[in-house]
């Protein structure tokens, strides 16, 4: 289930609260920030906005 576009506007970097890119595919959805290398993982439409469960690009 792909992410609301109004939820997409409004969340950031948790750790550096810059944009965010929305990937999904092969039944994996997730939140990447770039300039900090991380990937928030989206678990049953619920992205996991914690720097201590993001993991490296």
């Amino acid at each position: 289930m792909p992410l609301d576009d109004r939820l997409l506007e409004i969340l950031v970097c948790p750790k550096c609260k810059g944009e965010l890119e929305y990937r999904a595919g092969e039944g994996q959805e997730a939140l990447l920030c770039h300039p900090c290398r991380l990937k928030f993982e989206v678990d049953e439409g619920i992205p996991i906005m914690l720097i201590d469960e993001a993991k490296p690009l």
